[in-house]
């Protein structure tokens, strides 16, 4: 494997991508040493392979608003990788969305679905539509339309979408209905579903949960624990909410939350039902800011346009969106004795703050496994669509607790240096490439 060759030539296919050169190059670079140690993967291409997505489907998604105008946003689907199972992804409503986005997600996905061990592969769509601001009716309409055309490339043994970012129970509703509408069966094509029709048990939360869980594998691995240890997120939406939850339960001391207006401080902790459930209920707006719930608790104080990094913490977790995170919060946090960062939004993090970090020492855990419980249970979900049953809470979250210490003990396994660091980044990208690339060569190759 020629690694600079390699770089290059992703560099050059895929100009004006620097999200997805991001993510590509962060995948060469940890696993160039395990693929030259192992020619097999190099007589079958798999690297190359790897980086070119099976499909990228883009389409026109026109509607009609409450003042009878028309219009029309893009919408995408890229099915990157279907080695180990059909594709698995979420489909995301936000501006920013664009075939970059679009396609460094599938690319993450596939081996945060290999990690999980369930047969998924990746991918990943979404929309530049933005929900805030719109009617009930219009969104509706909206996912009508976006459903009309993707339904022709899904299926429940073909390609699983879910939900992301501006994408909750609501959207994936009016998209069931109407994929059940013009295909005329109700299977497990979409996950994330309400739970009187098809839904999972603690589905919302899982995200946060398997991040916490993550995290405290990490702990474990340094003889630390959990409870007192003095924690700050980012993001508002329900990843934030589940981890919050999580932490609180485990007793740890949430002191910090933001939204894109600041962040808020609560020496008190954010901790309690009550605080916990007013972040669901502000996610639950839409509008994700984090203002009001100073106005609410009179511990807890706003700090307005700021990042949250700035926040003296033990552990930091991002839960809102890429590269959230840059060198000089990572420094920021270092400098205010930071032990853990944890990306549980998708590449949370420049390329340049992982160094930073990790040059210092800080366990940092990548995306692809700290986030992996929200797949995961979108994989519980799908099986139980197929055997026609529903399992508790308490089964699916011990299913879960279990996925999550697999893929840190496997991260442990491939990622531990000779200095006893242990680089959970090429950890995760070694143990997710491995299952992918030996299915690969299992199939062969189309002549």
């Amino acid at each position: 494997m020629d690694l600079k060759k390699l770089i290059a030539d992703v560099k050059a296919k895929n100009p004006d991508q620097p999200l997805y050169i991001q993510a590509a190059t962060e995948v060469l670079e940890t696993i160039n040493d395990f693929v030259n140690e192992n020619p097999k993967y190099d007589k079958y291409s798999i690297v190359e392979r790897i980086l070119e997505p099976e499909r990228i489907i883009k389409f026109k998604v026109t509607w009609v608003d409450d003042n009878g105008k028309i219009q029309i946003n893009r919408g995408y689907r890229v099915q990157h990788n279907m080695a180990i199972g059909p594709y698995k992804g979420g489909i995301r409503f936000h501006p920013t969305v664009t075939e970059d986005t679009m396609k460094f997600l599938a690319f993450e996905q596939t081996f945060k679905n290999s990690l999980t061990t369930l047969p998924m592969g990746g991918g990943k769509g979404g929309s530049d539509f933005d929900p805030k601001g719109k009617s009930e009716g219009e969104v509706m309409r909206f996912c009508q339309s976006f459903m009309t055309e993707l339904q022709k490339y899904i299926g429940a043994d073909t390609d699983v979408p879910a939900g992301d970012i501006g994408v909750g129970g609501r959207e994936i509703g009016f998209m069931y209905g109407q994929y059940k509408r013009l295909r005329g069966e109700h299977t497990g094509v979409l996950t994330g579903k309400g739970l009187e029709w098809g839904g999972s048990l603690i589905r919302p939360e899982a995200t946060g949960f398997g991040a916490v869980y993550f995290l405290q594998g990490m702990l474990a691995a340094k003889k630390d624990k959990i409870q007192g240890k003095r924690c700050i997120i980012s993001g508002f939406g329900n990843v934030a909410w589940g981890t919050a939850l999580k932490l609180a339960e485990l007793g740890a001391k949430l002191v910090a939350i933001s939204g894109p207006d600041g962040y808020i401080i609560d020496e008190a902790g954010i901790n309690t039902p009550e605080k916990i459930a007013y972040m669901d209920e502000l996610n639950a707006t839409r509008n994700n800011v984090v203002e009001p719930f100073a106005k609410k608790f009179k511990t807890a104080k706003f700090v307005k346009g700021k990042k949250v990094w700035e926040v003296p913490c033990e552990i930091a977790m991002t839960c809102a969106i890429q590269n959230e995170l840059n060198a000089d919060d990572a420094k920021k946090l270092i400098e205010n004795k930071v032990k853990y960062v944890v990306e549980v939004s998708n590449m949370g993090c420049t390329a340049d703050a992982v160094t930073t970090l990790q040059k210092k020492k800080v366990s940092f855990a990548p995306g692809k496994a700290a986030n992996a419980g929200g797949v995961a249970t979108s994989g519980l979900e799908m099986s139980q669509n197929a055997e026609h049953l529903s399992w508790t809470a308490e089964e699916v979250d011990a299913k879960l607790h279990n996925i999550m210490k697999n893929i840190h003990d496997n991260c442990v396994k491939y990622g531990t240096e000779k200095n006893g660091y242990i680089n959970y980044v090429k950890g995760a990208n070694i143990a997710g490439f491995i299952k992918v690339a030996d299915a690969m060569i299992a199939q062969g190759v189309a002549y």
